[in-house]
């Protein structure tokens, strides 16, 4: 966690925050996982698209399209899911922790261009990613009552470590 935290505080992402809020918070509900979730997920939607504006690099730029494509898979499946048990997603303390360090990670991003927002990017989505996975793993999968929630989860887990593992491979060819 700690070296997390020092990838974190270096690239400027202040989510891990957010995240340590919902690791101590024993009582965090359904309602409160799915937001949690949605929220992870409509920012890296919204951190690909940035890329995609921005880069001109192919590695990059197939990244950010995954990204995009992926995690509004997962979220079109989470409101499904929600709608389907109605359910409402319950905006908390971590979910606006995550939207706040996104701003002003994307400011920071909205500020470079070429070969730094690439390198930026790519760490931020490494740390990023790092950080949603263990919130995954060790609060919100947990925490979650409702198999279906759970399950979803667990597939985006899946699919998160690979793209974490995407990021840094990328990231290394940058350096």
């Amino acid at each position: 966690m700690l070296k997390t935290m020092k990838m974190l505080a270096a690239t400027g992402l202040l989510t891990v925050s957010g995240f340590a809020l919902a690791q101590g918070n024993a009582g965090i509900n359904d309602a409160q996982i799915a937001h949690i979730a949605y929220t992870a997920g409509a920012i890296d939607v919204a951190a690909g698209k940035q890329a995609l504006a921005k880069s001109k690099n192919k590695a990059v730029r197939d990244f950010a399209s995954e990204m995009v494509r992926d995690h509004q898979a997962v979220n079109d499946k989470a409101i499904a899911l929600v709608k389907k048990l109605g359910v409402t997603p319950e905006d908390n303390a971590t979910s606006k922790a995550l939207s706040a360090g996104a701003a002003k990670e994307h400011d920071a991003l909205a500020k470079l261009n070429g070969a730094a927002f690439d390198k930026a990017y790519v760490q931020n989505e490494v740390a990023f990613h790092r950080t949603v996975n263990g919130a995954l793993k060790t609060t919100l999968i947990p925490s979650a009552k409702n198999g279906e929630l759970k399950s979803l989860l667990e597939t985006g887990l899946t699919l998160f470590t690979e793209h974490q593992h995407h990021a840094e491979h990328i990231a290394a060819d940058l350096h």
